[in-house]
């Protein structure tokens, strides 16, 4: 097990309603990452998603926490797989719009490692649909590939590789969306917490509403999300050893590969 050694504690605003959000973030020395909205425990697990509209929502006995694949790409970058989370809201706190903020405060709380299993992909997982395509197969490393193909210039049948090298590219990388999708978004309940600070607007004229951290940094995100979704397996997608392909999915695609990830993953016998 991988825990923090500190208690954190995390305030921002809800993306999608714009309510204040804080977390308290405390060690644990039981197996698993488990957030708490009021009394009532929520594992995070491929079992306790409810809903995968604009983020993943997971839920136990009536109550709900959104917004969790940010979070959950963070403790992939950091090992992490035990934790208690309290949350004074159910949805997570956006912070920057990336995992770069809960990773930093990680690091400042230290982390307390231990040996964890060693999980292997003997077969392929494969999701079609469409346009859409997300594959999963055996290599001697781990690869990522992930194709978007969104009404921008930069983001025209765009693929973007993983890297060990540019992993800090991916935890960098914010939230997006178009600017002009906004308004509407608004009105039916969703970004009501957008800023200019936390979220990538892609422009009409095909620029972007800030700078970027790096380049084609919306397509990054999809990776973020795709680490953060793949982590509700219990398995930390980052110590796999497998070429992940995508193109064009989001968090539901996600999700249904995830589930068909935990049937293909065997332990690695230790010593053997």
């Amino acid at each position: 097990m991988t825990t923090i050694k500190n208690t954190v504690e995390v305030s921002s605003n809800a993306l999608m309603t714009g309510e204040p959000s804080s977390v308290r973030i405390v060690p644990s020395m039981k197996k698993g990452i488990r957030f708490y909205v009021g009394d009532t425990p929520i594992l995070a697990c491929l079992e306790n998603v409810v809903r995968t509209d604009h983020c993943v929502t997971l839920g136990s006995d009536g109550a709900t926490i959104s917004l969790v694949e940010h979070f959950m790409a963070a403790c992939a970058i950091c090992g992490i797989d035990s934790l208690e989370v309290y949350c004074s809201y159910p949805e997570l706190p956006i912070l920057d719009g990336s995992a770069k903020t809960w990773v930093e405060k990680f690091d400042e709380a230290g982390i307390e490692a231990s040996l964890t299993d060693k999980w292997i992909l003997k077969e392929s997982v494969s999701y079609l649909n469409g346009k859409t395509h997300l594959v999963i197969l055996p290599s001697d490393k781990l690869e990522i590939s992930y194709a978007v193909n969104y009404n921008h210039p930069d983001l025209k049948n765009r693929w973007v590789s993983y890297s060990p090298e540019n992993l800090h590219e991916i935890k960098e990388a914010r939230t997006f969306g178009y600017l002009n999708e906004l308004e509407m978004l608004q009105a039916h309940g969703f970004g009501r917490g957008v800023t200019y600070e936390n979220t990538v607007g892609m422009k009409d004229d095909g620029t972007y509403t800030c700078e970027l951290r790096s380049e084609f940094e919306p397509a990054k995100h999809k990776m973020l999300d795709l680490l953060g979704d793949l982590y509700l397996t219990g398995i930390n997608p980052l110590t796999l050893n497998a070429h992940i392909i995508v193109k064009e999915a989001g968090h539901t695609v996600h999700v249904k590969a995830a589930n068909l990830l935990a049937e293909k993953l065997v332990r690695e016998k230790i010593g053997v």
